[in-house]
């Protein structure tokens, strides 16, 4: 199967560090539930603090900055949210204004899980991963992604708390091969022409990092164990934090077909790993799913991939057991990988003229 780049890439992130985080850089509110009981309560603060002041301070201000990541486990990738009814979604706006999250809580049908189509399913996936041409990147070159993100979170008014929604918006990633040198441009969390992502360590997920990764499955399996065991917190299942941290590598990257394949049989080994029979991103793509549960917070998390080619095409957080904060079908995550390529230039988007 050989791979367009403008298609989803069965494989791809934004931060990888040995497995272990550097100094993240590109982090938007929302990735994970997992994620977001160590690092969205600032956040939520933040929003209530501001929603309570006597007046609306600038965007920049108001927002926390969301790429100064705290180490919890591997690369995060969060997100913003949405609007608009798409694919099973109840979204709620467009691309353009960046304001505070105002829209009613995403939903969706809570897909069936079944345990014993993992292992096949996650079969499939790897065998077209290892399929899939890999790009040649140069030292001069960026890694380009782009995607559509979205989440929904709690927030607080004068002691009423409601379930708000963010707007459905772009996101775009240059990324040099060492990880030390790249762009976002994110309406709503970036100002218009985008912020920088340079720095003097490079990002977990840096190109020249993922293919130093091991590519047996079982010994990917072991170093992703214990380095995500080094650093998450203890209330979060191991098990999960191996899922997640396997998720997020493969969010926004590039990486070498070999290791992709590796991964998804790595992810075949941990246990309460399932199949879901359906599954949207955030652009309204159908999709099957690769799945866990974290039996913590009754939230499960979804690798979304294309029925016939396998692809990948996102990753949501559904609720699939209601609790004091989120009903059953409440999607408090959501991502669609829409681009990857490798481009010359930073800011270079792939084919745009001129």
């Amino acid at each position: 199967m050989n791979a367009n780049p403008s298609q989803p890439h069965p494989a791809e992130w934004t931060e990888t560090q040995g497995l272990l985080p550097s100094v993240e850089r590109d982090l938007p509110a929302g990735r994970h539930q997992f994620h977001k009981e160590q690092m969205m309560v600032q956040i939520r603060e933040d929003l209530r603090t501001t929603a309570s002041g006597p007046a609306p301070a600038p965007v920049a201000a108001r927002r926390p900055n969301p790429f100064l990541r705290r180490a919890i486990l591997l690369p995060a990738m969060a997100c913003a949210l949405a609007g608009v009814v798409v694919g099973g979604l109840a979204l709620t706006g467009g691309d353009s204004e960046p304001s505070l999250a105002t829209g009613p809580a995403l939903t969706t049908r809570v897909g069936a899980a079944d345990a014993k189509g993992a292992a096949p399913l996650l079969d499939h996936i790897s065998l077209a991963a290892a399929d899939t041409s890999e790009p040649t990147v140069r030292d001069d070159q960026f890694l380009y992604i782009a995607s559509k993100v979205a989440s929904t979170y709690p927030r607080t008014v004068d002691d009423k708390t409601t379930m708000v929604s963010e707007k459905l918006h772009s996101r775009q990633v240059w990324e040099s091969p060492d990880g030390k040198d790249g762009w976002l441009i994110e309406p709503g969390n970036t100002e218009d022409g985008g912020m920088t992502l340079a720095g003097p360590n490079p990002v977990s997920s840096a190109y020249d990092r993922l293919v130093r990764l091991p590519t047996d499955p079982k010994a990917l399996l072991r170093q992703i164990y214990k380095e995500s065991d080094a650093v998450r917190d203890p209330e979060v299942p191991r098990d999960q934090a191996a899922f997640v941290a396997i998720g997020d590598l493969l969010i926004e990257s590039y990486p070498p077909a070999d290791l992709t394949a590796a991964l998804y049989k790595a992810a075949a080994e941990i246990p309460g790993v399932v199949a879901v029979d359906d599954a949207v991103d955030a652009v309204g793509r159908h999709g099957v799913a690769i799945a866990r549960l974290d039996e913590q917070n009754g939230q499960r998390t979804e690798w979304i991939f294309d029925k016939k080619t396998y692809a990948f095409l996102g990753e949501r957080n559904v609720q699939v057991e209601p609790n004091e904060t989120y009903k059953k079908g409440t999607v408090t995550f959501t991502i669609a990988i829409t681009r990857r390529a490798v481009v010359d230039e930073m800011k270079e988007v792939p084919g745009q003229v001129g």
